[in-house]
């Protein structure tokens, strides 16, 4: 049985949920038996964080009247019994529209005026300034009014060819790219520069974000649409018609927008829509799909696609079949294989991605944690052995001991100036890490590109002129590497001084390895020289849009030095937490040894007493280490969205 895209994201979103309440509980069973050191419980906040809100976008991009937002209609909100987004005839969304949930936010519609599009500052930007925004309460509950509020993306405004040219609408050098005028000479313009809607749908609750783009001419004007957005999408879901297959301006959009030299194309997908204009009483049903599969096959050659992600349907038709609960015309739209498809290739792909987390988290956090657990297990045999050798031994003795142990204690409390001078150097390095990664260095660096591009003429040398700017940025992240390697080295040095005199199993973490995030660079870099070199040469002689083009890229730089500055200052954290959580347990030692002296000292327990009672804390050790290994086990197998999930009630009965 085929399941539509409905249905794995709501079996997905399911899983992650679970999943994230099954971390709570190993989280709260940590905390009971004192095993939740600090880099144990960042890795946890950072794995349930991972699995809670990862988010599953998929971007809808077509040249108008594709029946894009048709499509969007019938695979999302078929079960208001109505349409949603505007899908009438002609141009309908006008500005790139996103839709996802955000609980923290009030159901609304919020609508960006296509006015900041003359102020220098990016889109990343003006999310955070609500301000600017015009805001539209919604009523999820209300399909009339709920649509009333979207119908507000096809809003229009006919503006001179003057305002036009500033707004980025207008470009004498691509003449057939400009809009109709209409007899006074007007331009129609989008009223809006960007939508975002918040609306506790339930597919969108769990994680899913759509968005809808207008066609090649908005899609032009707002390069951080194609050079940031589109490319982070999980997926993107390509409309054409299939009466007229791919047209010009179908593949401008496709070269320009949508593939990336060297990079894979398994999560782009070609629809060809509106498969019900083929539908001829005239033609035989054979006839008919020969001349479906004839045009699937044309649509794959000309975009360089396998067969099987070019897949025909009828948007219209399939939501009407949804409407009127009609089986067979449903099955008849094909609606249900792009459904389906949808679903393995996007929701497949990221739990796979989400699978690899939890199998290298578990495995990170069970070795943290056994860490902590061979620490006490070595404490545990060498009071039990220190007590052994107080058999027969006098009351002046017994005093020494006492003695020795206090001794003992405040040398090991006098130690720690080694351990501060570690950590001096170590915040020293690190501060050194955020200097390089920090905004301040990417904003020079995106000065010199921004100066570079704004040179007089036209730009053939784009590629020298990003390619040096992107060779700096990666120089930052070896740069960086270069220090965790230091304080790699010195952590391995202090350690291992520190384990022969205190005695205690410190190990260095393993070094970040910064590699992923400069070939993300690498991604980041083919996209635009791809971007900038098929069509939009002539558009870097304009200094305004060369300000949209660095702003854009250095929105999504920013994203990129932010998660490198993030994975080393986790790493700097493991590695504190482990001193932290080792000290604790020697603290913790001492006063157990001093306990137990104080106890024979007063008679209130007898040495056999003591002995067993450590005996009995060795074999609880043993339970909680063997327990621990199963649960994290049995976690990462549940973190598995293809094996069958087991309730939190066999971890507590395991408990």
């Amino acid at each position: 049985m085929i399941r539509s895209f409905n249905q794995q994201l709501d079996q997905h979103g399911a899983w992650r949920s679970n999943f994230a309440h099954r971390l709570q509980w190993l989280s709260r069973w940590l905390t009971e038996n004192e095993l939740l050191d600090q880099a144990v419980a960042e890795r946890l906040r950072g794995l349930e964080s991972q699995i809670r809100t990862s988010k599953v976008m998929v971007a809808f991009v077509a040249e108008f009247s594709r029946g894009k937002s048709e499509l969007i209609n019938a695979i999302f909100f078929a079960g208001y019994g109505r349409r949603i987004m505007p899908a009438s005839a002609g141009r309908t969304t006008m500005c790139p529209t996103e839709l996802g949930y955000d609980a923290t936010l009030a159901p609304k519609l919020r609508l960006l005026p296509i006015e900041t599009r003359l102020e220098p500052h990016s889109l990343a930007y003006w999310r955070d300034q609500p301000a600017r925004w015009t805001e539209i309460a919604i009523d999820v509950g209300d399909a009339e009014r709920l649509a009333q509020a979207m119908a507000k993306v096809a809003e229009v405004r006919w503006v001179s060819q003057d305002e036009a040219r500033a707004l980025g609408f207008w470009n004498e050098e691509t003449p057939d790219d400009n809009p109709v005028q209409d007899a006074e000479g007007r331009v129609e313009i989008p009223r809006w520069r960007h939508a975002v809607l918040n609306m506790p749908h339930p597919l969108l609750e769990q994680g899913l974000v759509i968005l809808d783009t207008p066609g090649l001419n908005a899609i032009g004007a707002e390069p951080e649409l194609t050079v940031s957005l589109i490319p982070q999408a999980h997926a993107v879901v390509f409309i054409l018609g299939a009466e007229t297959g791919v047209t010009r301006s179908d593949l401008s959009i496709w070269r320009e927008h949508l593939v990336t030299e060297n990079e894979g194309s398994d999560t782009r997908f070609v629809v060809l829509n509106k498969i019900d204009t083929l539908w001829d009483t005239l033609s035989t049903h054979a006839q008919i799909e020969q001349q479906i599969e004839q045009q699937r096959q044309v649509a794959a050659k000309h975009l360089d696609v396998p067969l099987a992600q070019v897949l025909p349907v009828s948007a219209q038709k399939g939501l009407q079949a949804k409407v009127h609960r009609d089986a067979r015309l449903l099955e008849a739209s094909r609606l249900p294989a792009l459904e389906a498809l949808l679903g393995q290739g996007v929701l497949g792909k990221r739990e796979t991605m989400l699978r690899l987390a939890v199998d290298a988290g578990m495995a990170a956090l069970r070795t943290e944690a056994e860490r902590i657990l061979k620490v006490r297990q070595r404490d545990l045999a060498e009071q039990a052995l220190e007590l052994q050798g107080l058999r027969g031994k006098n009351v002046s003795v017994i005093r020494h001991m006492r003695a020795r142990i206090d001794q003992e204690q405040n040398e090991f409390e006098g130690s720690n100036a080694r351990i501060l001078a570690l950590r001096s150097v170590q915040g020293k390095l690190l501060r050194e890490v955020y200097a390089v990664l920090g905004r301040t260095a990417l904003k020079a660096d995106m000065v010199r590109l921004s100066a570079a591009l704004k040179r007089p003429g036209v730009k053939f040398n784009v590629r020298k002129v990003y390619g040096e700017t992107f060779d700096s940025l990666r120089n930052n992240l070896r740069e960086v590497q270069a220090t965790t390697a230091e304080i790699q080295s010195m952590l391995h040095a202090t350690f291992r001084q520190l384990n022969a005199e205190q005695g205690f199993t410190l190990q260095a973490p393993a070094e970040p390895d910064l590699s992923g995030f400069e070939q993300e660079l690498s991604q980041i870099e083919r996209s635009h020289i791809h971007y900038l070199g098929v069509g939009n040469m002539l558009k870097l002689a304009q200094a305004d849009f060369c300000d949209k083009l660095v702003r854009a890229l250095a929105s999504r730089l920013r994203l990129v030095n932010e998660a490198a500055m993030t994975e080393v200052e986790r790493w700097s954290k493991g590695a504190s937490a482990q001193i932290d959580a080792q000290l604790k347990e020697r603290r913790r030692n001492f006063s157990k040894r001093i306990e137990a002296i104080e106890r024979i000292q007063n008679a209130a327990g007898s040495l056999d007493e003591r002995l067993l009672e450590l005996a009995t804390q060795e074999s609880t050790l043993a339970g909680l280490q063997q327990r621990l290994s199963e649960f994290t086990a049995l976690i990462a197998q549940q973190g598995k969205p293809s094996a069958t999930a087991a309730s939190g009630g066999e971890l507590r009965a395991a408990a």
